[in-house]
């Protein structure tokens, strides 16, 4: 049981292999908060199978349930924005960067860069950033399908103007962004929005590790995302995460 508030909370954190579900397994070993895993393995087609339905409508993960001592109804919290925000608003506040500016306090523009940043990063990693790693992960999808030896060139050819028309102006428009964010941050600090970790990190963390397994990212064209990327990983939190799913799927692949 997790304590806030003299509230008595258990956790749990609704596991789908290969998904989103590994950063907020980072998020809870770094809040320090005990949880419990349900474990759920993908299909044949690589879904998640009906079972996650029975938690939330969507069948998606990850999906986090808190139930709290005289309350009988669990509070189920789906998406790996709105988890990240309620578990470090209750159980974290100290990774929430300092809203306002010295003498600033409740005034329009008085946000700290660090702030802003935090709450745009945040929103960014689902609505900008891992759409485009989803239409590359299809893109590729469709190139390596089998199909029948007559129809590999119509497939071939799709992927390759999506590659070519949008996906690869646009990933590198996105990577050098972020290297110039990262290279940028407050105070010449270590993370995104600082020297001090952030949800905004937490929830970065996935799409960028995605990146580097498909080689989209790389030490020579990124040192900045590098070197960021790997202060991630020499976390204690990052790296008891990284052995809790080896222990649950016998490896550890960062993202698909």
């Amino acid at each position: 049981m997790a304590t806030y508030h003299n509230q008595d909370a258990k956790v749990t954190l609704y596991w789908l292999e290969q998904s989103r579900a590994q950063r907020i397994v980072w998020l809870l070993e770094e809040l320090e908060i005990p949880y419990d895993l349900k474990i759920f393995k993908r299909n044949n087609a690589m879904q998640a199978g009906p079972e996650l339905k029975q938690i939330h409508p969507l069948g998606k993960s990850p999906v986090v349930s808190i139930e709290v001592t005289g309350n009988p109804n669990p509070l189920i919290l789906a998406e790996s924005g709105p988890i990240v925000e309620y578990l470090i608003e209750h159980f974290g506040p100290h990774l929430i960067p300092k809203r306002y500016g010295e003498g600033k306090e409740g005034q329009i523009g008085g946000e700290t860069e660090s702030w802003l940043r935090d709450r745009y990063f945040t929103h960014y990693t689902e609505g900008s950033l891992m759409a485009l790693m989803l239409i590359q992960l299809m893109v590729r999808n469709i190139r390596e399908a089998p199909v029948p030896f007559f129809i590999r060139p119509v497939t071939k050819m799709i992927s390759g103007k999506v590659d070519s028309i949008f996906l690869q102006h646009n990933l590198a428009t996105h990577l050098d962004f972020l290297e110039s964010q990262v290279n940028s941050s407050p105070g010449g600090g270590r993370f995104l929005c600082g020297d001090d970790l952030a949800g905004a990190d937490i929830m970065m963390s996935y799409p960028l590790e995605a990146a580097v397994t498909r080689g989209i990212i790389t030490a020579d064209k990124h040192p900045g995302l590098t070197g960021y990327l790997q202060r991630i990983r020499e976390r204690d939190a990052y790296k008891r995460a990284v052995s809790k799913i080896v222990e649950i799927e016998g490896t550890y692949n960062a993202a698909p």
